[in-house]
């Protein structure tokens, strides 16, 4: 159904006008940089256009969907959640008449300038929408998610993750203590498409039991077996200390490791294919990695009559839209008014990011592969925070292979003989 929102002026006067629109997931502090930039563009005299769904409308070349916005609009939405333009995926880049429908919406609309605000597929598509305006229309990019995997300089959050990862904390935490009372295990699924940051900064913060990430795993695949067997390790040394219960936190980034015979049988049994969004990112959350460990883990203790309680539990649309704590509040009303000022001084064709209290401006063409994507940033493995995660979760190690009593403990504690219990997690007594 279509909504016909209130209609505007064309007459952008002398100083013209902006548009914001967000597209991709949500993340918290959306609202924030919409605020900031629309009081900023205002005092400078511009009229500010606020674009309902991302790019769906304006591909088909429909103007319908869009609202002037005012400060008395914006003035208080920096606390909330979600977004007040809504979002969407929509990809104007697969097809030229799109992205055409694109150009022709917004010089309709009397835009000059862009504001966008997203990931690196949106950033892609703003840099694309530069590129085709001839310079009719300057545009400057926000970078957002929860992910917080995009390359900003000094290792600087991107906006939203903060947040995230205080909600998520929360809820494992939660999840540790329920565990603990009912002596089961819990296996959480973190976002986190390309990199494990948000899985691992919940579960550092919270004292997970475990956390698993894709930057631990060097090789390009793994298999689901192999990722069982860390999990599996950790219930067995946690059973030896006897303590049955634990959580065991995962970015959904592994699922794209897996091997294609195990996405395959994955997609068997959902009787089902995994699909892809716009951008042609494999939908994770379509990936039920959580079940598949938890089945096959419980299938192995089984297989050696221990019987455990395991339950999967997904952690994502549960932060997407949270209230921004004030970090993210702050940090976006910073974004959302370089970017106006950027605009302002005649700058395009840039993402925004404040470095050193300053704005400085990461031009498209300095970011960007071939494919158009930005770099990810990954988790660093060799770093000290890394390994402080890393001693503080209960993993088999060197040192459990050191002592013949304490193997003997484990390979009981796993209903196995020392000499299957060695032979098969034998391998981590090198781990690093």
């Amino acid at each position: 159904m279509t909504i016909m929102m209130k209609s505007i002026s064309h007459d952008g006067g002398p100083q013209g006008t902006i548009a914001i629109l967000v597209g991709g997931g949500p993340a918290p502090g959306i609202n924030g940089v919409i605020a900031a930039a629309t009081i900023e563009a205002i005092e400078q005299g511009k009229r500010v256009v606020g674009i309902y769904d991302g790019f769906k409308w304006l591909a088909r070349n429909d103007v319908g969907h869009v609202k002037e916005l005012t400060i008395d609009d914006v003035s208080r939405i920096h606390f909330q959640g979600g977004s007040i333009l809504r979002t969407s995926r929509e990809n104007p880049t697969k097809d030229p008449q799109k992205m055409a429908s694109v150009i022709s919406a917004l010089r309709e609309l009397r835009v000059d300038c862009l504001v966008t605000i997203g990931g690196d597929d949106t950033a892609f598509s703003a840099s694309q929408v530069a590129k085709h305006a001839n310079g009719e229309i300057r545009v400057a990019h926000v970078p957002k998610t929860i992910d917080n995997d995009l390359p900003l300089p000094g290792l600087a959050p991107t906006f939203g993750y903060e947040t995230a990862r205080s909600v998520g904390a929360e809820i494992v935490r939660n999840l540790m203590e329920d565990a603990r009372t009912t002596g089961r295990w819990y296996f959480v699924i973190a976002m986190g498409r390309h990199a494990g940051h948000l899985a691992l900064g919940m579960s550092k913060a919270a004292g997970a039991t475990l956390c698993i990430i894709p930057e631990e795993f060097e090789q390009p695949k793994v298999t689901l077996a192999a990722m069982c067997d860390v999990i599996e390790g950790t219930i067995i040394k946690r059973r030896a200390t006897d303590r049955p219960h634990g959580v065991a936190v995962m970015a959904e980034g592994l699922a794209s490791k897996l091997t294609d015979e195990d996405l395959a049988e994955l997609g068997r049994k959902n009787l089902a294919t995994v699909d892809r969004d716009e951008h042609g990112n494999m939908r994770l959350s379509e990936v039920n990695l959580g079940k598949a460990i938890r089945d096959e883990v419980e299938r192995r203790f089984a297989a050696r009559k221990i019987k455990l309680t395991i339950v999967e539990k997904v952690i994502g649309y549960e932060v997407r839209c949270a209230a921004p704590v004030p970090f993210d509040c702050e940090y976006t009303r910073d974004l959302g008014y370089a970017a106006v000022r950027f605009l302002a001084g005649g700058g395009s064709a840039a993402m925004v990011s404040i470095q050193g209290g300053k704005m400085v401006p990461m031009f498209f063409k300095d970011m960007m592969d071939e494919r158009g994507k930005t770099k990810v940033r990954f988790v660093d493995t060799t770093t000290e925070s890394y390994r402080v995660a890393r001693e503080y979760m209960i993993r088999l190690g060197p040192e459990d292979f050191r002592n013949e009593q304490w193997v003997a403990r484990l390979a009981e504690s796993g209903g196995c003989t020392t000499e299957e219990f060695v032979n098969k997690f034998g391998r981590f007594a090198q781990a690093g």
